[in-house]
């Protein structure tokens, strides 16, 4: 199918929405220290979006593939879990990489974003598959705009991966969002620069890379989380962006202070 565009006034919306779960995030990612529990999180997550007039997305969708809807405001993935954790009674210890994903929808339309968090001490090889995978997050938005095609994306995000001896982990991708929380295109974290779909302004994104240590293959969990097949360490990291007349918007940023 094609693309669903957004008109200016979709945008101005879906900005609105991308800012309170940047301010979500940014919330979410400093109270993850040792001893926090997951379902604090996702209490607050649902707390601060309802102060802003925000609906937590996540809360009763049901993915393609899943065998039930999701029943957190937000997915809370530790270690080698990459994406799809519920958030439980566990509580955060010294050395976890937590993933932190959620979508908020506002005024109907959605934003989808991701954090990984390392609780210190943090060694070296979990600090450069956070680095090289936030890169490869910013190399992939710098790949956006009119004209750019979406293999260009997965071009970027494919070649950081290499460079900082990472992997990307199959089977899982970006997409499409703003009217559903998963729209076409799909947007895939590897490709062939110069190929697939031409982006074209009023295109919303949802460009997220995930990689591991090790195997790039999955395994999904009874509770439909996934998590590398080898259990080495993921993660993830995710911006909405929209295609503009003369660039990329990322819309799930906080402000510049």
């Amino acid at each position: 199918m094609p693309a669903k565009l957004k008109t200016a006034e979709d945008i101005e919306i879906l900005r609105q929405s991308g800012l309170i779960l940047a301010e979500v995030l940014d919330t979410l990612a400093r109270e993850a220290v040792i001893g926090t529990k997951l379902s604090y999180l996702d209490r607050h997550a649902r707390e601060l979006m309802a102060s802003r007039g925000a609906t937590p997305t996540f809360l009763g969708y049901r993915p393609e593939g899943a065998l039930s809807a999701y029943s957190a405001a937000i997915c809370t993935s530790v270690n080698d879990i990459i994406v799809h954790g519920l958030p439980g009674d566990y509580r955060l210890r010294a050395g976890d990489v937590l993933k932190i994903d959620a979508g908020v929808t506002f005024h109907g339309l959605i934003t989808d974003a991701a954090v990984t968090v390392a609780v210190p001490p943090v060694v070296p090889t979990v600090s450069r598959l956070l680095e090289t995978t936030h890169r490869a997050l910013d190399e992939a938005l710098a790949a956006c705009g009119p004209g750019k095609k979406l293999g260009d994306i997965g071009a970027a995000i494919e070649r950081a991966a290499k460079r900082g001896g990472c992997t990307v982990i199959a089977g899982l991708t970006g997409h499409g969002v703003g009217f559903a929380l998963h729209e076409d295109p799909t947007v895939y974290n590897y490709g062939t620069k110069g190929e697939g779909m031409k982006l074209v302004p009023g295109l919303v994104l949802a460009i997220e890379p995930m990689f591991s240590l090790g195997s790039p293959d999955i395994h999904q969990y009874p509770d439909d989380s996934y998590g590398t097949a080898d259990k080495s360490i993921a993660a993830h990291f995710e911006h909405t962006v929209a295609i503009t007349e003369d660039g990329y918007e990322v819309l799930t940023v906080l402000p510049k202070r």
